[in-house]
């Protein structure tokens, strides 16, 4: 089951990876979970959801 955001303006966003490049997208076809000890955060300006090391 793909990680699956909702951002604030509304838009569903799927998490992708190729290798360690992790990259969100809104087309769930090969979506990954959320790896361990990452959390997602969100652009204020753009609102494009990104990930980070907790």
């Amino acid at each position: 089951m793909a990680y699956e955001h909702t951002n604030s303006k509304g838009k569903k966003y799927y998490l992708h990876s190729r290798g360690h490049l992790y990259f969100f997208s809104k087309n769930p076809a090969e979506g990954i979970d959320l790896p361990a000890g990452y959390k997602v955060v969100e652009n204020q300006t753009t609102g494009l959801p990104m990930i980070k090391k907790e």
